[in-house]
């Protein structure tokens, strides 16, 4: 027999052989499928994807294709892999939950950020997305190299021109082997302003680039939380980024607390998210949720958690961030092929530096290109010139020719033509040889020689091809970028949020049922006494607006409850709303337990230069504390007053140690004293008695005595008098009194009082939202029997709620005094 049948036999080792074979996978996973390119951001199917639709002619003015037909075009001539793998990705591209900006433009059901799968893709169709052709750009002028396909049956580019920064615009995640890629998207804008800047300061740091791109931009939206983990990705290639849902509370129409969630973080299935939810309910591990419910629709997501009535909304969404993908973290890891073949973790700086280089490898090409073009197209056109100026010549040896090759060739020799010359004579028209023509090839001529110049010195200095596509940059900013979606909170204490804010008068109102809003003073004017009012903000049913303030945006809100507890907030974080608008639940700002209610609110320009707050309760107990001991408020309130049982803490007024107080009673009762006969206690003091107290009598003010200015007081029914607090004698504290208004059934109980100036500005709040602004002037001054004058006609029913002078809005100065009215134009709409 023959040995032939046996075949050639080599000895190998299967160690190396298995050591080389892994390597040949991995590297054609890492090279061929899991990670993108630095350049276009785009990984082989998704180019492949993308070229074949160009091929197809799918632009985005063309009909949509059904995705089969895609798919077995990009199969047939470039991706020799499953269906399967091409369409996932097709149907990626689509998605505008998974992409910032789409590259492709589906038709029919492409899945849902509830994690539905997408149709088969018999069922859908799709076409380029109108920012896909700025990938493709000038693709057909030699920009790129062309590659041999899987068969060699045709070719496919290596990498596609990419107008549009798509790996930092649209992001990419991929699993190769040793090794995976996590970059974020980012917004169009941002990226452009940051390359930009880069053009232009090509020396610059990281940080200085954060300051134009300041964190990625998720199409889901949500919420960032601090920078450190943006600039340490930015700067290493590497970072961990905390990613918050959007979420706030409101209440329900049965009088429960809500958190409503908006946005999600990205790549967070909502269907999941909401049975992670339920689960944790039933297994007791998430306390306070009553129901849970999906009310999203096609104008935005909204996840319904009705708590229950005795729950603590702030805590329940606490606990919802720290047990569920309502908060999560984004691994950062910019990992991408340099050169078509490396694999490097990049830095955003290195990132744009690479992508540059890409784009002036493709303007320098896309030059030559137009440049030979145009030097081929000027040579056509010297020659017809040249049969031009010999017409009769020209003609005739073409008429006396015996065929057209001898035609080219005696016009070759006898006039000194090219080829390419002789031949475009001949085929030049007859209608070429009319007067207009003509110069038309003239003008032509002379416009292309000026072309060939600008091409010629665009080739010939690198400074132009960057300013091209510096303008190319900003025109693909002015077509295609948008707002930012996802927003980026501060977490450390480099707070710079007010630098940003206007410093602009506000009124700060809270109704009785906790719904607070800011709204600047300009949506009102002043009224005489014994008008209607205008509305201040629209109430529900039995609500009614409890508090007004007037302040700066850059004022810090003190918050104190009937508790005895405190909180902080900036003015400016206060929503900002219309005259008629109802505002936000106060229980998205402050963690209030439940029957908790502010019962002050106190604007403060500086904790430093001011010395003490006055404290009283409704049993007219009183007490001073150091303002500072409230300058550092966390989040979950401080304690601010030990209460007995059954009282209330009710007013705090700033005082500057020297001070006199006053304090009424809704009987009608006043006393003043000395703040100094109460002296200086910790936060957590109980206080000493202030006011001796009829039974069924309670406090309704307790104001700081300014020089020269008058005690204005305000019944239920809306009947009002200032008395001279010249009236009133200073006392120690601790007596009952003496009268400051008449009380009788028309007036009603005193409903509130405070300390103004004839130069300042009242206003009065009825509790159904009515709300009025009078000059204090116009208010009569009468003695301490008196019962007042009718200050606000009142509906039935309804009652003075609150009122406020221009007193409330100064800023706590060292000595407390000489209050300045910020009510600008007053209360009623312009």
């Amino acid at each position: 027999m023959s040995d032939n049948r046996i075949g050639r036999v080599r000895v190998i080792s299967i160690e190396e052989e298995m050591k080389r074979s892994y390597l040949d996978y991995a590297m054609s996973v890492i090279v061929q499928r899991a990670l993108p390119d630095v350049r276009d951001g785009l990984k082989p199917v998704q180019r492949r994807i993308l070229y074949g639709m160009h091929e197809m002619g799918l632009r985005p003015n063309a009909k949509y294709r059904k995705s089969a037909g895609i798919v077995g075009e990009v199969l047939k001539s470039y991706h020799p892999h499953g269906d399967s793998a091409v369409y996932d990705a097709l149907v990626r591209m689509v998605q505008p939950f998974t992409m910032r900006y789409p590259l492709i433009d589906g038709q029919g059901n492409f899945g849902s950020v509830d994690g539905d799968s997408a149709a088969a893709m018999r069922y859908t169709e799709a076409r380029l997305a109108p920012i896909a052709e700025e990938l493709l750009a000038d693709i057909d002028k030699q920009t790129v190299d062309f590659v041999p396909n899987y068969d060699d049956s045709t070719r496919e580019p290596s990498v596609l021109p990419a107008r549009l920064p798509n790996l930092l615009v649209n992001g990419a995640s991929g699993i190769a082997v040793g090794m995976a890629t996590n970059i974020p998207p980012h917004n169009l804008g941002e990226v452009v302003d940051a390359l930009v800047y880069l053009i232009d300061h090509p020396e610059a740091t990281v940080e200085e680039l954060v300051e134009h791109l300041p964190g990625p931009d998720f199409p889901t939206g949500g919420i960032i939380l601090g920078r450190e983990g943006i600039l340490a990705a930015y700067a290493t290639g590497r970072g961990r980024i905390v990613v918050r849902a959007r979420a706030h509370i409101e209440e329900t129409a049965r009088g429960r607390m809500s958190i409503i969630v908006t946005e999600l973080p990205y790549q967070v299935n909502k269907a999941a998210l909401i049975e992670k939810i339920a689960d944790l309910v039933k297994n007791g591990r998430l306390e306070g949720i009553h129901d849970l419910r999906d009310e999203s629709d096609r104008d935005g997501m909204r996840v319904v958690i009705e708590l229950k009535r005795d729950a603590q909304p702030r805590a329940v969404l606490n606990n919802l961030f720290k047990h569920t993908q309502l908060q999560t973290t984004f691994g950062v890891n910019m990992l991408a092929l340099v050169d078509g073949t490396q694999p490097r973790v990049l830095t955003l700086k290195r990132m744009l530096q690479l992508y540059l280089e890409h784009r002036q490898i493709v303007v320098r090409r896309r030059t030559e290109y137009e440049l030979r073009q145009a030097e081929r197209r000027a040579h056509v056109l010297e020659g017809l010139k040249i049969a031009l100026d010999h017409l009769d010549a020209v003609i005739s040896t073409i008429r006396n020719a015996r065929s057209a090759d001898d035609a080219r060739q005696q016009l070759m020799s006898r006039f000194g033509l090219t080829e390419v010359q002789a031949t475009a004579i001949l085929d030049m028209q007859l209608r070429r040889l009319a007067a207009l023509e003509r110069q038309k090839i003239e003008d032509e001529y002379r416009e292309l020689l000026e072309r060939i110049a600008e091409l010629r010195a665009l080739l010939a200095d690198p400074v132009k091809i960057l300013a091209v596509i510096r303008q190319e940059l900003l025109e693909l900013k002015e077509r295609y970028a948008d707002s930012r979606r996802t927003q980026i909170q501060e977490v450390s204490g480099e707070l710079s949020d007010e630098d940003l804010v206007p410093k602009v008068d506000v009124l700060v109102t809270l109704t009785a049922r906790g719904y607070v809003k800011r709204s600047t003073n300009g949506h009102y004017r002043i009224q005489h006494r014994g008008g209607r009012g205008v509305n201040g903000m629209a109430v529900k049913d039995e609500d009614y607006v409890q508090h007004i303030v007037l302040a700066s945006t850059h004022d810090s809100l003190l918050f104190f409850t009937n508790r005895g507890r405190v909180f902080q907030l900036p003015v400016y974080e206060v929503p900002d709303a219309g005259r008629n608008a109802r505002g936000m639940p106060i229980v998205n700002f402050l963690n209030l337990q439940p029957g908790e209610e502010v019962t002050t609110l106190l604007p403060v320009h500086d904790f430093d230069n001011a010395t003490f707050l006055f404290f009283c309760t409704r049993q007219g107990r009183v007490k001073r504390v150091r303002l500072e001991e409230f300058s550092n408020v966390r989040s979950s309130g401080l304690i601010a007053m030990s209460l007995d049982a059954g009282d209330e803490l009710a007013w705090v007024r700033p005082t500057s140690g020297s001070d006199d107080i006053i304090l009424v009673t809704a009987q009608g009762q006043a006393i003043r004293f000395a703040e100094s006969e109460v002296r200086p206690m910790g936060r957590q003091a109980g206080g000493v008695i202030g006011i001796r107290l009829e039974e069924g009598d309670s406090v309704v003010a307790a104001e700081v005595v300014r020089p020269g200015a008058d005690l204005l007081l305000v019944s239920r029914a809306g009947y009002g008098k200032r008395t001279a607090l010249d009236e009133f004698r200073t006392q120690g504290r601790g007596g009952s009194g003496v009268i400051a208004m008449k009380v009788t059934p028309r007036t009603g109980h005193v409903a509130a009082a405070t300390v103004a100036r004839e130069e300042d500005t009242a206003v009065l709040v009825s509790r159904r939202g009515r709300l009025i602004l009078i000059p204090v002037r116009q208010i009569p001054k009468q003695g301490r029997s008196t019962q007042g004058v009718s200050l606000m006609r009142l509906q039935e029913g309804d009652e003075i709620a609150s009122i406020a002078v221009g007193l409330l809005s100064e800023t706590l100065s060292t000595d407390g005094a000489e209050a300045k009215s910020s009510l600008g134009n007053g209360l009623e709409s312009a």
